[in-house]
């Protein structure tokens, strides 16, 4: 089903970033090594920050529990050293270099990056890519009244500062919602019943889009519609029964 048809029983749109609005490259050949790059100057020029302080004690609880795992087999983790207080930030940015070489999806990990991000976007260094078809769709799903929310395993500011500073110019006014894993986690659907509860909307009648089948699978158990986007850079999918979108003109 395509076109009108695809969003005749629809009342909002619900839209992974990374492979569905924008390309995988972008994330993790310049959004990614950014904050790589910026990581050490960007804890230490804000050590003593107390909106800092709450993600520097989130990341020690993640790593707590991390030394936990490792009593059980998991892979051992960089020490965090207390004392002196230039230890103990060299010890959080080791640790993020170690959550970065591993993909980790963690929360602190995450808030901590967007915040990097964010220096990058208001400087000018950062622009954030999206697809040629992405604004054009936005507009038209506005003018038919579809309210459109992100849900990305990146921090609600990080996703807003991507289409705030769009290469296609600020998105950010067609956008009512911002989920990111505070919802829980992408592959449960339990995440995609709180989100339909926050949009106030019935799960049946949103429509969520996804590069990532997994996450189409616990969406379609919550009981939303889904497409997977299939776009150029994604990496094959696997064997799955979605039904499959190229562009978001395909949708209407």
């Amino acid at each position: 089903m395509t076109g009108a048809r695809a969003l005749a029983d629809i009342d909002a749109i619900l839209l992974d970033i990374e492979g569905t609005t924008t390309p995988v490259r972008f994330v993790y050949e310049v959004l990614f090594p950014y904050a790589r790059a910026h990581l050490d100057r960007h804890i230490a020029e804000h050590a003593t920050s107390a909106e800092y302080t709450r993600i520097f004690d989130l990341l020690e609880r993640e790593h707590a529990a991390d030394l936990l795992a490792t009593e059980t087999g998991a892979e051992p983790v960089p020490a965090l050293i207390d004392e002196p207080a230039t230890s103990r930030l060299e010890g959080l940015a080791t640790y993020c270099r170690w959550l970065m070489d591993r993909d980790r999806k963690s929360p602190g990990l995450k808030a901590l990056q967007g915040k990097i991000w964010e220096t990058g976007y208001r400087s000018g260094e950062l622009v954030g890519e999206v697809f040629g078809d992405v604004a054009a769709a936005f507009e038209r799903w506005q003018a038919r009244r579809l309210p459109i929310g992100i849900f990305s395993s990146g921090s609600a500011l990080a996703q807003k500062l991507l289409f705030r500073h769009s290469s296609a110019g600020d998105l950010s006014r067609f956008l009512h919602w911002y989920f990111d894993t505070e919802m829980g986690a992408k592959s449960d659907s339990d995440s995609y019943r709180r989100i339909a509860n926050s949009m106030n909307k019935s799960a049946e009648r949103v429509l969520f889009v996804s590069d990532v089948t997994r996450e189409l699978d616990a969406a379609t158990v919550a009981g939303m519609q889904t497409r997977l986007a299939v776009r150029p850079g994604n990496p094959p999918s696997v064997k799955h029964g979605f039904a499959v979108i190229h562009t978001f003109e395909e949708l209407g």
